[in-house]
């Protein structure tokens, strides 16, 4: 599983960065197979001024799926992070499931021959 993340209107701590690839992987571990890229961007909307505005966006890459896409805001970029993985987990494992489901439903195309009278 390819990860990548992006700090926007702040610097990327290694103690942040490592928390962050820590949970991914930890979270996402299970559906490795079906996850071509993680892209993480970690912001910071207000700047100095504070508040609810430590932004956790993550993009998960599926293959032969749509993307999952999930952000969380909160007061600490930590919070955000886990919130966020959190989340994406569980749709990830939902569409994945879903998938599964839909491909043991469809019914196998039956071969069809045409029969020609002979007169």
């Amino acid at each position: 599983m390819q990860i990548d993340i992006q700090a926007r209107q702040f610097s990327l701590t290694d103690a942040l960065r490592s928390h962050a690839e820590r949970r991914l992987r930890s979270t996402l571990t299970c559906c490795d197979e079906h996850i071509q890229r993680v892209v993480m961007r970690l912001s910071d909307i207000n700047g100095p001024r504070g508040g609810e505005d430590k932004c956790c966006h993550l993009q998960v890459v599926l293959a032969g799926l749509p993307d999952v896409v999930v952000e969380d805001i909160e007061a600490d970029m930590y919070v955000a992070i886990d919130r966020a993985t959190d989340r994406t987990g569980r749709t990830v494992v939902r569409k994945i499931d879903r998938q599964k489901t839909l491909l043991r439903q469809t019914p196998p195309l039956e071969s069809k021959t045409e029969v020609s009278d002979l007169e």
